[in-house]
């Protein structure tokens, strides 16, 4: 949030009560809605990833070799594209929300605004998710037009729906948590970054993972990997979506190990300096 936007008259019903439980994360995630679309952050990170996916999205169409199977990896990778950008976006976007309201010197008060400290985490985590269903919207014309002629459209866009949702939640609160706990913005956003590719990096391999169980194994706990894995199962290969439900079990995983504390711990975590009590 800027300066500007963050004062307590924002935030205090006009009887200075506090809201209720349910309506307080509701304030913050309109309020943080505010600032990320209307401060032109959100529509530039927007159009960034329509370049991103328009440029790769014509290099797929034009390739004139391409014939029924090589049409569905085109939407398969196309779809992972859209979903690895997006969630990463989302991520970089949340990984600003604690420390960068600290360096901006917007977080004091902030958190002398009458809302509990999880709502604000909670409705932080909200806004930021924004972010993952608008690059999902703008990826749906993408993937319909290189899906035309192989009936995966509808499969693909609640394939990147799913999969991308819960890779959205589980990093987005991640980054929420390396947020707070972060000495600096820039840490922050770098270590984030980081995360993100260590677990995106792995399914662009070459050669792809190794063969057997130990290639097996690292794609079932990469969250990441394992979500697309599942994706290109039922895209490319034709699978039910029940028969690889289990790689699902990772990115569930993710959104657990994530939310969870970042639930629990917010009271300690969201503080003017990174381990301090205030």
């Amino acid at each position: 949030m800027t300066a500007s936007s963050t004062t307590q008259s924002d935030w205090v019903a006009p009887a200075r009560v506090r809201p209720a439980g349910g309506a307080s994360w509701r304030t913050v995630a309109a309020q943080e809605c505010r600032d990320l679309w209307l401060s032109g952050r959100g529509p530039l990170l927007l159009f960034a990833f329509s370049l991103l996916l328009s440029a790769f999205t014509y290099l797929a169409a034009t390739n004139q070799a391409i014939n029924f199977l090589e049409q569905r990896e085109a939407v398969n990778l196309t779809m992972q594209i859209a979903v690895a950008v997006g969630v990463l976006v989302t991520l970089l976007v949340s990984a600003d929300g604690i420390s960068g309201e600290r360096e901006r010197g917007t977080l004091e008060s902030l958190l002398l605004t009458p809302v509990s400290r999880r709502a604000l985490v909670l409705g932080k985590l909200a806004a930021a998710l924004t972010v993952w269903f608008a690059t999902y919207l703008v990826s749906i014309p993408y993937i319909w037009v290189l899906g035309r002629g192989v009936s995966i459209v509808g499969q693909a866009l609640l394939l990147s729906l799913v999969v991308g949702t819960v890779l959205a939640v589980g990093l987005a609160a991640l980054g929420l948590l390396v947020s707070a706990l972060s000495a600096s913005n820039k840490v922050s956003i770098a270590v984030s970054f980081f995360i993100l590719l260590a677990l995106f990096a792995p399914t662009q391999l070459p050669g792809g993972l190794p063969k057997g169980w130990f290639g097996d194994v690292l794609a079932r706990v990469n969250p990441v990997g394992a979500g697309l894995h599942y994706s290109t199962a039922i895209l490319v290969n034709g699978h039910e979506w029940t028969r690889d439900f289990n790689y699902l079990i990772a990115p569930g995983v993710l959104v657990v190990l994530a939310v969870v504390p970042l639930m629990l711990l917010s009271d300690r975590i969201v503080q003017l300096e990174p381990g301090s009590a205030r």
